[in-house]
């Protein structure tokens, strides 16, 4: 795939990410899992690579930040599981470990990296076990959407051309 188009289709991510996040939520118990922007995390990490994901992730991060619909968390959480879901793609080009990569790179790896801006800006210290379920529960079921939906894709082989 071309730069330009990798570029267009990352600008895509962004803007659909950002429109849609706060549109749906799942109910879990306690948690409302916000999946979307795992569900972009995991397409942008299979379909164009660690740096675009990456990209996407930040984009959609400072868009909802600016219109007041995310939260400063939104940064290390969305980031390093686009990170770490295109790295263990790029490694295995398996969308099974894109899947694992989202999940531990938010649900832990982001808990683990938003607790010291939790303790900055809200100061309590029980916050990583706060973190930690809503991070795992809300990546998991995106993960597992944008798993689904990269599977569909595969299976029509519309993606000639691209990462997968």
């Amino acid at each position: 795939m071309k730069q330009t188009q990798k570029l267009t289709l990352t600008a895509m991510f962004i803007a659909l990410g950002t429109l849609t996040s706060h549109l749906f939520y799942i109910p879990l118990g306690i948690v409302k899992a916000f999946p979307i922007q795992h569900v972009m995390n995991v397409l942008s990490a299979v379909l164009l690579g660690p740096y675009y994901a990456v990209a996407q992730a930040l984009g959609v991060s400072l868009l909802r930040n600016m219109m007041g619909t995310g939260s400063v968390f939104a940064f290390p959480g969305s980031m390093l599981g686009a990170l770490l879901a295109a790295y263990f793609y790029k490694k295995t080009r398996s969308v099974g470990m894109a899947f694992s990569g989202e999940v531990i790179g938010t649900g832990i790896l982001g808990a683990f990296a938003s607790y010291p801006i939790a303790l900055l800006f809200i100061g309590k210290e029980a916050t990583l076990f706060g973190f930690m379920p809503a991070f795992i529960t809300s990546s998991f079921v995106g993960a597992a959407i944008g798993f689904a939906v990269l599977k569909v894709i595969e299976r029509t082989r519309v993606t000639k051309g691209l990462e997968l």
